[in-house]
């Protein structure tokens, strides 16, 4: 996966994660915030690691398909560029993710 879209896919769980399940959310944060592998990830949860593999691509794919429906991270980079004061950006950004 290229930086880019692993940014892109970072940007999006921020905004979407509590719609996924809390175990979705568990194989999610430890794959890309921790940086754990899959097989250490499958060890933790007992489980294989093509399980946990399957189940980061339905996140990965789920939070795209959130994107394209609700397009609240679209919508957010569009208030940032009209919008240049940095805390007012962040306010913004607290009520998108409400």
């Amino acid at each position: 996966m290229d930086l880019s879209k692993h940014d892109y896919i970072l940007n999006l769980y921020d905004f979407y994660h509590n719609l996924l399940t809390l175990k979705q959310q568990e194989y999610f944060e430890s794959y890309y915030y921790m940086d754990l592998s899959l097989s250490e990830i499958a060890q933790s949860f007992n489980l294989s690691r093509n399980a946990i593999f399957d189940q980061i691509k339905k996140v990965e794919e789920k939070l795209l398909n959130y994107e394209e429906k609700l397009k609240l991270y679209q919508k957010y980079i569009k208030i940032k560029e009209v919008v240049k004061d940095d805390s007012l950006n962040e306010t913004i950004l607290d009520i998108l993710k409400e």
